[in-house]
């Protein structure tokens, strides 16, 4: 129910907007200035559009500061002093100040008065209602702007081999399973030459022999069919809406052609999918590749998957590939130093995990950590990465050490407990530690996240955000958790330099973090000229392959500057 005050408010009459102002013929609005008295005159109709009458006693200063718009000011003062010193006539186009707070555009032109003797004594100015053009001209400049700044495409291409990322390709599966049936491949290719575990094997050739696959394929698969690498040596096909006795076919005749042409070794997964089925992008990429593994492991070319994998078969069988490759030590650090803007020091180092793949050495472990998340089974990992961390810190006291943690682990509770017995066990000062969280990643549990971020605060460790303005959550996290630093994402930094939008949310950022009392971190500085404006932004600390590269990490042997 309404009560009665709120009803006395709405029957007041609202305030009724200003009138449509019609523009006034050119040579009927203008205005005049003397030296002779110091005061400005202008016409009824330049009155009209500025809404009111000048003040008779009004100075030329207040006029200046009253009528022309702020960000114009100096252009209409330099206009003017340029028509007084130079006697000639001067154009310029500003911005007026109407009496509702409103404001128009204008050409004005500037005429210098002459007193008998070649002295000025006066300017005179026309002016000129032109707001539709100059409207026109500024949306011209915004879409050009935005068409600038907007990628023109989601779709990015891999750099090596120009096929579909595996994170875009993953869409492309999720629109084909929301359409009809359809099968996945995956094929992984490995040089003849490599041993069992893959050694031996150039980089470039692998490389090289990627590339050619991806054009073999491309030759092969129909028009309706998707390419996209999804893994160091694994493309897959997206067969949509083919049917499985087509699908088993085309899958064969591709894996031969791979092993006849390239020279390569070929094996290929092949996972059955329809529209009704639980399984998502993820899942059937998984399958897939367990299912190309399963065909090296028999030695088939091809192994199928007619129905999609329990969940809990394909959980429990990547917890034992993780659990195999910790315990094998296929998983390995590196670390990436970062420099104090203020003492050009080396203060920190960030630890990097890397995956020691079959055929191409070290490799970034974002698909890993990708499907570990999905399947809950990235807790073991994260554990592995803090408790090596803590023997460096151990061995080096002297250095900081920033540590990347899943969204899923932070909100697990177990990892406060390992943290705090770690931190026992190998007797480290905990304000060496920094633990990261990216900002696009999913917290499991938000509330227990909070309760770790808190806990290693009160211990002595610090919290930082990772990725930080690429994310929706961006701003919300640094009222969520007490975060103490954040990484500004490496994307507004790379073209820092050459791209004004980029320096604007820079500045933005750290105006931000400086509000909250937050440090900042800039990556992917590459260069000297990139590094300087950073600093006259105000960031604390960079990171890059100026500073350095990441680098295998040797006990005990992190560089300082």
């Amino acid at each position: 129910m309404t009560v009665p005050e709120e009803r006395e408010r709405w029957a007041v009459p609202a305030t009724p907007l200003p009138e449509q102002r019609t523009p006034a013929e050119d040579r009927a609005a203008w205005f005049s200035y003397t030296t002779a008295n110091d005061q400005i005159v202008w016409s009824a109709a330049l009155s009209a559009l500025l809404g009111r009458e000048p003040a008779e006693k009004e100075m030329t200063r207040q006029v200046l500061a009253r009528y022309v718009h702020r960000d114009d000011q100096a252009v209409a003062l330099g206009a003017i002093t340029e028509a007084w010193t130079t006697r000639v006539t001067v154009r310029a186009t500003l911005r007026l100040m109407r009496s509702d707070g409103g404001w128009f555009d204008v050409d004005c032109r500037l005429e210098p008065m002459m007193s008998p003797d070649g002295t000025v004594r006066g300017i005179r100015g026309t002016v000129r209602d032109v707001t539709s053009r100059e409207r026109a001209r500024r949306e011209d400049a915004r879409l050009t702007r935005r068409g600038e700044t907007v990628q023109s495409s989601l779709v990015e291409p891999d750099p090596a081999t120009g096929l579909l990322t595996r994170a875009r390709f993953a869409d492309e599966i999720d629109r084909a399973l929301r359409r009809a049936a359809g099968a996945l491949l995956v094929l992984r290719v490995q040089a003849e030459e490599a041993g069992d575990g893959g050694e031996g094997v150039r980089p470039e050739r692998n490389a090289e022999l990627l590339h050619q696959a991806a054009r073999l394929l491309e030759d092969r698969i129909g028009p309706d069919q998707l390419l996209g690498r999804v893994g160091p040596n694994e493309i897959a096909v997206l067969l949509a809406a083919a049917g499985w006795s087509s699908a088993r076919k085309q899958a064969a005749t591709l894996v031969e052609a791979l092993r006849a042409e390239t020279g390569a070794r070929a094996w290929g997964g092949l996972v059955r999918f329809r529209t009704d089925a639980e399984a998502g992008s993820h899942d059937l990429l998984i399958d897939a590749e367990q299912a190309w593994r399963q065909s090296r492991e028999t030695d088939q070319q091809i192994t199928l998957v007619a129905h999609p994998v329990p969940a809990r078969d394909r959980q429990g069988s990547y917890r034992n590939r993780v659990a195999d490759a910790l315990g094998t030590d296929r998983f390995t650090l590196y670390s990436q130093p970062i420099l104090e803007l203020q003492t050009n020091r080396v203060t920190r180092h960030e630890l990097l995990l890397r995956v020691l793949d079959e055929a191409d050495g070290p490799q970034s472990p974002i698909q890993v950590l990708d499907t570990a998340e999905r399947l809950d089974a990235v807790f073991d990992i994260d554990l592995w990465v803090v408790e090596r961390a803590m023997r460096l810190a151990a061995e080096q006291p002297e250095m900081g050490l920033q540590i990347n943690l899943s969204g899923r682990s932070v909100g697990d509770p177990r990892l406060t407990a390992e943290v705090e017995r770690l931190l026992t066990q190998y007797q480290v000062n905990p304000e060496q530690l920094t633990f990261e969280i990216t900002e696009t990643a999913l917290i499991g549990n938000l509330s227990e996240a909070r309760r770790f971020a808190d806990r290693i605060r009160d211990l002595g460790c610090s919290l930082a955000l990772d990725d930080f303005g690429s994310g929706y959550a961006s701003f919300r996290y640094l009222r969520l958790f007490p975060i103490d630093l954040v990484k500004i994402d490496g994307e507004y930094v790379v073209d820092l330099v050459d791209n004004p939008q980029d320096q604007v949310l820079v500045r933005a950022l750290v105006q931000v973090c400086q509000a909250y009392g937050i440090h900042t971190v800039a990556e992917f500085v590459q260069d000297e000229a990139t590094l300087r404006m950073l600093r006259e932004l105000g960031v604390d600390y960079v990171q890059g392959y100026l500073i350095g590269r990441p680098s295998p990490v040797v006990p005990g042997r992190l560089p300082s500057a």
